[in-house]
């Protein structure tokens, strides 16, 4: 149950959002083994003149991605992997990216989070162990 929120500048075509909401449901799905049905992407953007590196304006499409997951459900390996699997897309779709632009995974406890009105920690606890 990934949720990925990515700020890009500058704006983008519907096609094109459309087309990075699928790209990063895919890799979710793919490099880190999360579940499509339950993943959520927000893409938001950031108009030129509102996103700084260094405290100037980039001159090259900037992005942020942050991807939140159960914590210990991924490898170092998977989390490196789709850092750069998503920083490719990234720069597939937006063109050459500034350096400061930034993929993130961040770990939340399973008691910290959930969907559905249940937490992952109180969802582990329904799955019958094999």
């Amino acid at each position: 149950m990934p949720t990925l929120q990515l700020k890009i500048t500058p704006p983008q075509s519907t096609e094109r959002l459309g087309l990075l909401a699928r790209r990063l449901t895919d890799l979710s799905t793919e490099v880190l083994g999360k579940r499509r049905e339950v993943t959520a992407v927000v893409i938001e953007e950031l108009w030129p003149g509102r996103w700084f590196i260094g405290g100037r304006n980039p001159r090259d499409p900037t992005a942020m991605l942050e991807i939140r997951v159960t914590e210990g459900t991924n490898s170092v390996e998977e989390k490196e992997d789709f850092i750069a699997a998503a920083w490719q897309e990234l720069q597939q779709q937006l063109g050459p990216l500034e350096e400061g632009s930034y993929v993130v995974v961040q770990e939340v406890p399973a008691t910290d989070w959930g969907y559905g009105g249940r937490t992952q920690a109180a969802r582990r606890m329904t799955v019958p162990v094999l």
